[in-house]
């Protein structure tokens, strides 16, 4: 049956005075002017408690109840924080008692370790390429498997080997290495590695049984290091699929063991 052309009937609609609703966002919310030369707290108290900006503030408030309660703070990194220039804002804010403890992928342990060794990381993956050097440094390719191979055999992850060899090796530019840094403050870091996806596995030095096997037993630090984040924060910065997928299934193991996790603050 066709439909006529007929306009609704608006004649009946029920409204509601204004003040007698409960609105989103209200007067105390909108941003205030920020002055020059006020400081970070000024601008952070201008901002708008609206959305990103409302979550942004809920986040540094969580991190310094976290910290200041002696509740864990874990963070995430993927590669990208450290390629970006970020490195000394995180041995910051591991120095500063920030970081309980830190979880990166294959990746993030390459950049980490050329930075401490030739101050300069990140190649540009089409030049190198073509020509058949993508990828083929032989300082990153020996050392790097070298560290995680003897590491292992130690009965260490991947994250504490690299740390404890960076430190042993003292190269020139240790200062700006996180994976160094964690070991120097005995902050535990665990790293987990997709075999195939990172440069050291095309040299032949990469040790398969050493890459899994390290990489496994960062997985279960990292569980513990979960297990202990019941009303603390564990942040993800830069990590699209491997730290999310690994941090899903350390919850699974924790909540499958009954640990409660209440009042966690995931970023």
């Amino acid at each position: 049956m066709p439909f006529p052309y007929e306009e609704f009937d608006l004649s009946g609609v029920r409204t509601y005075p204004l003040a007698s609703r409960v609105s989103k966002i209200g007067a105390a919310d909108l941003a205030k002017p920020y002055h020059p030369g006020a400081g970070i707290r000024a601008f952070l108290a201008s901002l708008p408690n609206i959305l990103a900006a409302a979550d942004f503030t809920a986040v540094v408030a969580a991190i310094r109840s976290a910290r200041d309660g002696q509740r864990g703070i874990i963070w995430g990194l993927g590669a990208h924080v450290i390629k970006t220039g970020l490195s000394p804002v995180v041995i910051d804010l591991m120095e500063r008692g920030f970081v309980s403890a830190l979880a990166t992928n294959g990746a993030g342990v390459i950049h980490d370790f050329e930075l401490a060794l030739s101050g300069a990381t990140s190649e540009e993956v089409d030049e190198a390429l073509g020509p058949g050097r993508f990828g083929m440094a032989e300082e990153t390719g020996t050392l790097l498997n070298a560290a995680i191979t003897g590491g292992v055999e130690r009965g260490m992850g991947i994250g504490q080997a690299v740390g404890r060899r960076l430190r042993e090796m003292q190269p020139a530019h240790e200062p700006l290495s996180i994976m160094a840094a964690a070991a120097r403050l005995q902050i535990p870091v665990t790293v987990h590695v997709g075999i195939g996806t990172d440069i050291i596995h095309m040299h032949k030095d990469a040790s398969g049984a050493a890459l899994g096997e390290g990489s496994l037993r960062d997985f279960r630090y990292f569980v513990s290091n979960v297990a202990r984040l019941g009303g603390g924060v564990y942040l993800n910065c830069g990590s699209a699929v491997v730290l999310p997928e690994v941090f899903l299934k350390a919850v699974a193991l924790a909540r499958n063991q009954g640990v409660s996790l209440d009042g966690l603050t995931t970023v």
